[in-house]
C-alpha cells in the first residue's frame, strides 16, 4: 500500500465508497477499476491526488464482433475531447491536464490535482471517477452488443429507467 497524507487517508477509510487496495483506494461504484492516491501537496494543502480509471476499448467492450479501425479510432477522439471538460464537476481548480492513453483493449485517464482539503479532494475523487464512467456510457455506439463492463453500464442504466417509469405509473417504453 501507498502511503498517503494523513488527513486523505482518514477521509478516504472513513468514505463509504472507497475500499483499500495495494496501490491506494478504489472506488467500489462504478464498473470500472479505478486508483486513487495522493502524495504530501506544498504549502497548506491537504493533498496533491492521482486518480486512474481503466475503461475497455471500444473493441474489447463488443461482444462477438470487431470493430472497424476507423469507427474505434473516431470513438477514441470522441472520448478523448469529451473528457477534457472532466474537471468542470471538481471543486479543485488546481489539477493537471486529463490524460488519455489507449492501448489495445484499455483507454486510461489518469487526474492529478490539488486539494486544499482532504474531504473536498475525496469528494473530486469520486466525482471525477462518476464523470469519466458517465462519458464512457455516452459514447457506447448503438447497434453493438456489449460485454463486461460496458454491458453492466447500459443494464444498469435500463435499470434505472425502469424503476423510474415504475415510481412514476408508467409502463415503460417508448412515449407515444
Amino acid at each position: 500500500m501507498t502511503d498517503l497524507p494523513d488527513p486523505v487517508e482518514r477521509e478516504l477509510e472513513s468514505h463509504d465508497a472507497f475500499d483499500r487496495t495495494d496501490d491506494g483506494y478504489e472506488l467500489t461504484t462504478t464498473v470500472f477499476e479505478t486508483t486513487v492516491a495522493a502524495d504530501d501537496a506544498e504549502g497548506k494543502r491537504d493533498g496533491r491526488f492521482r486518480v486512474t480509471v481503466s475503461l475497455p476499448a471500444l473493441d474489447a467492450a463488443v461482444a462477438d464482433e470487431v470493430v472497424a479501425p476507423v469507427v474505434e479510432d473516431g470513438w477514441f477522439e470522441t472520448l478523448e475531447r469529451r473528457l477534457e471538460d472532466t474537471f468542470g464537476v471538481a471543486h479543485t481548480s488546481t489539477h493537471d491536464e486529463p490524460v488519455v492513453e489507449r492501448e489495445t483493449d484499455e483507454v486510461r485517464v489518469r487526474l492529478e490535482y490539488t486539494a486544499w482539503d482532504a474531504a473536498e479532494g475525496v469528494a473530486d475523487a469520486k466525482a471525477l471517477v462518476e464523470f469519466v464512467e458517465g462519458t464512457y456510457a455516452q459514447g457506447l455506439i448503438p447497434g453493438y452488443e456489449y460485454r463486461g463492463p460496458a454491458a453492466t453500464l447500459l443494464e444498469n442504466a435500463q435499470d434505472r429507467g425502469q424503476q423510474a417509469a415504475d415510481e412514476n405509473g408508467r409502463s415503460g417504453g417508448m412515449p407515444l
